[in-house]
């Protein structure tokens, strides 16, 4: 699966990357992005994940072939 993220996130990860581990939900892409780089997990936790244009939620079943978008929170200035 390809992931993108944007923002802080790249702070602990590259812009975009492939992950070949077996990952079933986006609550277990959290956990293991959590594992990659544990300095990111407090921002992780706050994040909205979307594949295809949609946001989807922690219990999104993973076919393994998705283009996942990680997009952390953000404040207006």
């Amino acid at each position: 699966m390809k992931i993108q993220v944007f923002a802080v996130l790249k702070d602990f990860f590259k812009k975009e990357f492939e992950l070949k581990a077996r990952i079933v939900t986006i609550s277990e892409l959290r956990i293991h992005l959590g594992q990659v780089n544990p300095n990111a997990v407090s921002v992780l936790k706050r994040c909205r994940f979307a594949i295809q244009d949609s946001f989807v939620n922690d219990q999104y079943v993973l076919t393994g072939d998705e283009h996942i978008i990680v997009i952390p929170p953000s404040s207006g200035g």
